[in-house]
Formats: structure tokens, C-alpha cells, sequence
């Protein structure tokens, strides 16, 4: 079994999630006793998120570069960023150290297209939603173009996010915003929503959309897990 390396704490709840489904993905392989070889890195948020704020997304790159190379040199043999606003410095992070970057676009773009599907809805926070770095890899190496909710839509989610998520509450009028904002998407054209914040997930939990929804944290945590076992 070979090591992950995961860069975390952005936020920690989906942290704890990603640790728990490597884990549950590992046992579900292997036997009910085996668990991952796993390495977590855990950021303190609360500066990366004044970067992302401040638009010093170099800063944030520096941070979560140096994340990498202390996984490298503790023996990782892959890394994940445990985001996917982080992803805005996937490449400074992937040049960091020799090891290969699992990217969470690229997990979530697979298992749409094994779908048949090629319009998505993309829901997370402002930067994921508003500047390129998703969209555009999303539809230059899956084929899947990404619908984003309306200006004052994508403002609450963000604020959702942050001020709710992030601090670990999941209430029952966010689950039904996020529903609905997904019904949006369907009828403006997608095909289905990508949960495209490692919270969202949990926010949503059991609630049926009514159409496929693909949550790139647990489709990330399957591609390690794959990565792992091969």
C-alpha cells in the first residue's frame, strides 16, 4: 500500500471527512481491519483564508508548497489538496515536490464523463465558481462545461460557507438553499451539479436532488484510495 500525503485544514470538518472515507475506501478493498497508510498536514485555516480574502494567492501557494515538501520528506508517495479553492495553486503545489498531485477536478471530471454526462452545475465558494481555474480544466480535459448560479446566488453560498460550514454548522435552511439552487441549474440546462466545496457534502447528506450530484471530496478520497491500492 503506498502513502498518501494530504494537505488539510481547509476547512478541518472536510478534513475529518476525507480521512474517514480513504479509510472506509481502504477497508472496503482490503478487509475490515486494514486502514490507510495516510499522512495529514493540517493548515490553519484562518491564514489561508486571509489570503484568499487579500487575493495573495501567491502567499497562499508558498504555504501550502512547503505543506507539500514536508509530506515528501515524511514519506508521501502522493498528495491531495484537501480543497478545491486550493486548487488555484495546484500548480505551484505539484512543482514543489517530484510526487504526483491527485487533482480533484480531474476525479470529479472522470466520473461525469463515465456518466455520458457534459453539463454541470458548479456550486462552491466565489473563487471556485467565479475565476477560472475549475471551469476551464474541467472543459479543456473533460469536456464538461460548468453552469454557475446567479451573482447574488453565488454571494450567499459563499457566505454560507464560510460563516457556516466552516465553523461546523449544517443547518436545515442551508440544505434546502443548496437544494434549490441546484433545481435552478437543472432548469437553466445542467444535467447536474458538482459539489464543488469539500463542506458541501456534508451539508447536503441524504437529501435527493432529484438528479446526479458529484462530490468531488469523496470522489477525491476514491481516487487516493485507487491510487494507494494499485
Amino acid at each position: 500500500m503506498r502513502t498518501i500525503g494530504l494537505i488539510g485544514g481547509m476547512s478541518w470538518e472536510s478534513t475529518v471527512e476525507y480521512y474517514r472515507l480513504i479509510n472506509r475506501g481502504v477497508r472496503d478493498r482490503l478487509g475490515a481491519l486494514h486502514s490507510a497508510r495516510l499522512l495529514l498536514d493540517s493548515l490553519d485555516f484562518s491564514v489561508i483564508a486571509a489570503c484568499q480574502r487579500e487575493g495573495d494567492w501567491d502567499g497562499a501557494g508558498v504555504l501550502l508548497a512547503e505543506s507539500a515538501r514536508r509530506l515528501h520528506a515524511g514519506g508521501a508517495e502522493c498528495i491531495l489538496i484537501g480543497a478545491n479553492t486550493m486548487h488555484r495553486v495546484a500548480d505551484t503545489v505539484a512543482s514543489a515536490t517530484p510526487l504526483p498531485l491527485i487533482h480533484i477536478v480531474d476525479a470529479t471530471g472522470h466520473a461525469i464523463r463515465a456518466q455520458g454526462l457534459d453539463t454541470m452545475l458548479l456550486l462552491g465558494t466565489a473563487f471556485t465558481m467565479e475565476q477560472p481555474f475549475f471551469r476551464e480544466r474541467m472543459q479543456r480535459d473533460h469536456g464538461v462545461r460548468c453552469l454557475v448560479p446567479e451573482p447574488a446566488q453565488r454571494a450567499e453560498l459563499h457566505r454560507v460557507i464560510y460563516e457556516e460550514l466552516c465553523a461546523g454548522q449544517f443547518r436545515p435552511q442551508a440544505r434546502e438553499f443548496l437544494l434549490g439552487r441546484i433545481a435552478d441549474g437543472v432548469r437553466a440546462g445542467a444535467q447536474g451539479a458538482i459539489l464543488g466545496c469539500t463542506e458541501l457534502g456534508l451539508l447536503l447528506g441524504d437529501a435527493e436532488a432529484g438528479v446526479p450530484v458529484f462530490d468531488t471530496a469523496a470522489l477525491h478520497a476514491a481516487a487516493a484510495v485507487a491510487f494507494a491500492l494499485a
